[in-house]
């Protein structure tokens, strides 16, 4: 049979981890967001045009996602477009 101390000991562990697992919780939920999250910038702010700059075009950037989106400019994006923030594939 179990003595007084082990009980307590027993329970403050029950007790100690259930509230670090609901913390851990708690810090995931209302933790920072990923960068995916982060709102996106209209496309005045990103100097969007549905024109090419040079060589510099929508789908050759990292940030395009076919056929018409972007991961940090808002709205429809045309392939054939080109942004201030415009990032090489490779």
């Amino acid at each position: 049979m179990a003595t007084k101390s082990q009980e307590l000991s027993r329970r403050s562990f029950c007790e100690r981890s259930a509230t670090t697992a609901l913390s851990a919780v708690v810090l995931l939920t209302l933790g920072p967001k990923p960068a995916a999250a982060k709102a996106k910038m209209t496309q005045k702010q990103a100097a969007y045009q549905d024109t090419p700059k040079g060589d510099q075009q929508c789908d050759k950037c990292k940030l395009f996602q076919s056929p018409s989106a972007c991961t940090s400019v808002e709205g429809e994006i045309s392939p054939k477009g080109w942004c201030k923030i415009f990032q090489p594939q490779g």
